[in-house]
C-alpha cells in the first residue's frame, strides 16, 4: 500500500485518532522491536502523524522511566526506557494509561520516538523524526505542508 499525499496543516485541532491502514515497523539495538499492523495514529494541525503501538507488538523491553507530561486532549502520560540486549534509548517511548475517553482507544497502545530508534518505517517507508525534541511525530516523503517542532516553531 502506498502512503497517500496529506498535508499536516489540515489536520484537525483537537487532533484526531484513527486505526493506521499500514505496517509499522521499528528497529532498534539491530533488531527488528515492532512489526505491525495493529496500530493508530493520531494527527493534529502542523504535525506529523504520531504512531501508537500495541504494547504486544514490542518486543524490546520496556522499563518504567521517570517523568510524566500532559497533553490536553489525551490526558497523562508516562514514559518507558526502550532496552535491547545491552543497549538502552532513556524515555524513547511513552503512554496513556488512563487516556480521556476520547482517546481511550489509546490505552495500551505505545508511542516511540523515531530519533531515538535507528530506523522507523510506515508501510515501508523511512521515517524522518519530527524536529525538536519533544514532539515524537513520524515525517514520510508522502506529507507536505509545515511541521512543528523546529526552532520558532513552539507557539503556532
Amino acid at each position: 500500500m502506498s502512503l497517500p499525499t496529506e498535508n499536516v496543516q489540515s489536520y484537525p485541532r483537537p487532533p484526531a485518532l484513527e486505526p493506521a491502514p499500514y505496517r509499522i515497523e521499528v528497529i532498534f539495538g539491530g533488531q527488528t522491536i515492532v512489526d505491525t499492523l495493529g496500530a493508530l495514529r493520531v494527527l493534529e494541525t502542523h504535525h506529523p502523524p504520531t504512531y501508537y503501538l500495541p504494547r504486544a507488538d514490542i518486543t524490546a523491553e520496556l522499563v518504567a522511566a521517570a517523568g510524566r507530561s500532559f497533553c490536553e486532549w489525551k490526558g497523562a502520560a508516562s514514559y518507558f526506557d526502550l532496552r535491547v540486549g545491552d543497549q538502552t534509548a532513556a524515555r524513547a517511548a511513552w503512554t496513556y494509561e488512563t487516556p480521556t475517553q476520547g482517546f481511550r482507544n489509546l490505552a495500551g497502545m505505545v508511542a516511540i520516538y523515531p530519533a531515538m530508534m535507528e530506523t522507523c518505517r510506515v508501510a515501508g517507508v523511512t521515517v524522518i523524526p519530527q524536529a525538536g525534541d519533544f514532539y515524537g511525530g513520524w515525517w514520510t516523503p508522502n506529507l507536505t505542508g509545515s511541521p512543528k517542532g523546529a526552532r520558532g516553531t513552539e507557539h503556532w
